[in-house]
């Protein structure tokens, strides 16, 4: 697997220190899981951030503090290494996925599928797979939010590039963009998308009211 596109370092970062919304950290921690050159800078900034609590100075903790804390945590799921890559009838997945139930399939176009992923939405964010047949191509669209994508099978383009496997688009309410999937295999992919689709085609804006992911 050759990867080229990665997360900015703001957004490694980020989800390095913890500080990022579930949905858009799973999609980053299927591409870490991937990619060899994100994982060895994520461990970089988890070693910058534990140098400097070190040298932090201390703070005094008010009575039942820790304990507090402590009960809003989520129990800690198996580290992604530790999770073999589960299949989903027509694709491998990564291991971060392994912690969430996967909706079926459903079409929202003639060629173009998808489906739900537990519950790491959230009224912002939503979280889901798409899967497009070769030559699909997507109306061209803008962002009110964010669009995080991770593909994992085939290979789609648009304005700024390729995506193939392992790859990760990054794209915002700056970025107008019409993907098209390669020939050859369907494209598989994780997104998070936060807000909603601007269709900007003159049909694009007559199907809009009836197009939610």
């Amino acid at each position: 697997m050759s990867i080229t596109r990665h997360p900015s370092d703001a957004t490694l970062a980020a989800f390095a220190a913890g500080s990022l919304d579930e949905a858009r950290a799973v999609v980053v921690a299927c591409h870490v899981s991937l990619c060899r050159q994100c994982a060895s800078a994520v461990a970089i900034f988890e070693g910058v951030g534990g140098a400097l609590l070190d040298a932090a100075a201390p703070a005094a903790m008010s009575a039942g503090a820790l304990d507090r804390a402590l009960a809003r945590l989520p129990s800690a799921p198996a580290p992604p290494a530790a999770v073999p890559v589960q299949p989903a009838g027509d694709v491998s997945l990564p291991a971060p996925l392994a912690h969430y139930a996967l909706g079926p399939w459903r079409r929202i176009g003639r060629t173009v599928q998808w489906r739900s992923v537990g519950a790491a939405s959230s009224d912002s964010v939503r979280l889901f797979m798409l899967k497009a047949a070769p030559g699909t191509r997507l109306p061209r669209h803008r962002h009110t939010g964010t669009e995080w994508t991770c593909v994992f099978e085939g290979a789609f383009r648009h304005d700024l590039g390729r995506y193939g496997p392992g790859d990760f688009d990054e794209a915002d309410e700056t970025v107008e963009h019409h993907p098209v999937v390669e020939p050859g295999a369907a494209c598989i992919c994780l997104v998070a998308l936060q807000g909603d689709i601007r269709l900007q085609s003159f049909i694009g804006r007559l199907v809009q009211p009836f197009i939610r992911l």
